[in-house]
């Protein structure tokens, strides 16, 4: 069977580019496919923030136009104090529990969970689930199968949840395994708290509650949930700036780095690495099936597969540092000791700017970069290359 899945990649409030490249997509099949209404999409895995898109998208999978309109629409108009508490009492307990725990945490034996608490978050994803829209996607055969992958900080093992009306046998690999269940604001929250930044989130897993972090963490193999559910093609959609020539030849020495900075490429080493390995092994693969075709296994996951991966055109640290003091003033009090905000710490800060200024300019670049590319996602996706397009 021919399928095409979405690998949707977090990053936190970068994310929202994630939503201008789905939005040009959207653009895209209007043109090519103008009496199609579902997504093209039957398999959507997500991970970190992305895993939140994915849910998003899947829920709206019979009318694709709609569901990507319904994501821009939240994230053009997101504030950070709808994610975690921004208020001043409680950014003040927790700069002062962190103060406490780094100077005498020895003695009082207590640690702080996170930096931030995601409590708006856990709300606004209550409000906008909805597992009877979810199920009838999959019942209308709009969607085949959907996965939110996060880690176990209780086992260390790499966990991909995924829901599906058809048979698809859980797989176990090295630290990595895969079970049925469903889908809900649980597996969101675990995907999506990054490191320090947002606190654990309980998941019932084989009959006990195991801690899950950020998905990306650890992710040697992201594209493997989408291969295991029988993805013949993946788009890949990622948060994370990949490099270009020249964009960092004229960097100035800025001195001694600080802890932003360095927390900044600690995240960014987590969101973008795992992928580029994982692509580079597929590609192996891909050449190996097509000099020996004879070995090619669709049940043990031999097959040629093709992927396209979608990432931002522009440094999102540069434009996070023309939008970083439009953080809360509570926030910014508790980055600056940290240089979080300055512009060599725009990076760090680039994960919780949820704030609209910011946001909207990721979902207008994401939409640029999927109309710059618009020949090759049409071929990818619907095997045909648009004869006009307005850009």
């Amino acid at each position: 069977m021919d399928s095409t899945a979405l690998l949707l990649m977090g990053g936190g409030s970068r994310a929202a580019y994630q939503a201008g490249v789905l939005r040009g997509i959207a653009r895209l099949a209007r043109e090519c496919a103008p009496d199609a209404v579902g997504s093209p999409f039957d398999v959507i895995c997500g991970t970190s923030a992305g895993a939140i898109n994915g849910v998003g998208l899947a829920r709206g999978a019979q009318d694709f136009l709609q569901a990507t309109e319904a994501l821009v629409q939240l994230w053009a108009k997101l504030h950070a104090d709808r994610v975690y508490r921004t208020d001043v009492g409680r950014v003040g307990a927790s700069g002062a529990r962190w103060l406490t725990a780094l100077a005498f945490g020895w003695m009082t034996g207590r640690t702080p969970r996170a930096l931030f608490d995601n409590t708006p978050l856990r709300e606004l994803l209550l409000e906008q689930h909805d597992a009877q829209q979810l199920q009838a996607a999959f019942d209308a055969g709009a969607l085949r199968a959907l996965a939110v992958t996060a880690l176990s900080y209780t086992t260390g093992r790499h966990v991909t949840f995924y829901q599906s009306p058809h048979v698809v046998l859980p797989w176990r690999r090295s630290q990595r395994i895969a079970v049925t269940d469903t889908i809900g604001v649980p597996h969101l929250l675990a995907s999506s708290s990054i490191p320090f930044l947002f606190p654990a989130e309980p998941v019932q897993l084989e009959g006990n509650d195991e801690w899950f972090g950020d998905g990306t963490m650890r992710q040697m193999s992201p594209l493997s949930p989408a291969i295991h559910l029988g993805a013949s093609r993946i788009l890949v959609v990622g948060a994370a700036s990949r490099q270009q020539p020249g964009w960092y030849d004229t960097v100035p020495a800025s001195g001694y780095p600080s802890l932003a900075q360095v927390a900044g490429q600690a995240l960014a080493s987590v969101f973008l690495d795992g992928l580029s390995a994982d692509i580079e092994r597929l590609q192996h693969v891909n050449a190996m099936v097509s000099r020996n075709p004879e070995i090619a296994d669709a049940r043990d996951g031999w097959r040629k597969i093709e992927v396209l991966v979608m990432s931002p055109s522009e440094r999102i640290e540069l434009i996070a540092a023309r939008h970083v003091q439009r953080l809360p003033g509570t926030v910014r009090a508790l980055l600056r000791p940290l240089g979080g905000t300055e512009a060599r710490g725009a990076a760090f800060a680039s994960y919780l700017l949820f704030e609209p200024e910011f946001t909207r300019e990721l979902i207008d670049l994401g939409e640029r970069d999927a109309l710059a590319r618009r020949d090759e996602l049409a071929a990818f996706l619907y095997g045909v290359v648009p004869d006009t397009m307005a850009a």
